[in-house]
């Protein structure tokens, strides 16, 4: 009788000296498969010279400013812009693309806010606006792989120049979706995409300087896999 009461203190023991090593092991596995997903970029849009540790050109002159939650970068629509050397989508089969951005009223009809180009060729990925009556605008986005090209643009969808707001575009490998401040506005499938190679990102302009924009940005981030909008980035 003493032996077997012995027996299962040292069981009752050994089972809460276990319990501390196994919920140590559960919150390491966790954090391990929760850090799987590796290589999110973020770019915080608050100086001229560097964005996101790589050197920029920089044409006419932008300036930075006080934005929510920090600093951006405001382009005058005419001259202003930034080329920044590094493609952060290049390589992956599905994406999310986030702008968080002001569009100023009375700028051109059509801006290129934000454009991602391969160094050779046509394909690339734009954000783009749409003026509407000088204090609106819709949003136009755009994907190119090769022979695949797709656009979402509806100017009967608007919102207010003036303000700020996240523009994403996901693509899951099937389909191009685009959101502002995380509703799903425009949807299409693409029937063929091929990863994209190394190339430039343009900021406040297309790529080819023209099509300027009249506004200011504050950050970009890019995903190398399709979120949902729960996980976007607020305005």
């Amino acid at each position: 009788m003493i032996r077997q009461r012995g027996e299962k203190f040292m069981e009752k023991c050994l089972i809460f000296a276990l319990v501390p090593v196994f919920a140590l092991a559960s919150a390491t596995w966790g954090a391990e498969k929760k850090s799987a997903k590796t290589g999110q970029v973020v770019w915080n849009i608050n100086t001229i010279t560097a964005v996101g540790g790589h050197t920029t050109e920089v044409l006419g002159a932008p300036k930075v400013i006080s934005a929510p939650g920090g600093k951006a970068v405001e382009f005058d629509g005419v001259k202003d812009g930034l080329i920044v050397d590094s493609f952060p989508l290049a390589g992956v089969g599905s994406f999310t693309l986030e702008v968080v951005f002001c569009p100023y009223a009375d700028g051109p009809a059509e801006q290129r806010f934000f454009h991602l180009q391969e160094n050779e060729g046509n394909n690339r990925i734009l954000l783009e606006t749409r003026i509407i009556d000088g204090n609106k605008w819709s949003l136009d986005s755009f994907i190119q792989s090769n022979e695949t090209n797709q656009t979402l643009l509806d100017k009967t969808i608007t919102h207010p120049t003036g303000a700020w707001y996240n523009t994403t575009l996901v693509f899951d490998g099937k389909e191009m979706r685009h959101y502002i401040n995380g509703v799903k506005e425009l949807s299409a499938e693409i029937k063929a995409f091929t990863p994209y190679i190394g190339g430039k990102t343009s900021v406040g302009m297309r790529m080819n300087k023209v099509f300027w924009f009249k506004g200011a940005i504050g950050k970009a981030r890019f995903t190398p896999w399709a979120l949902s909008p729960g996980e976007f980035l607020k305005p």
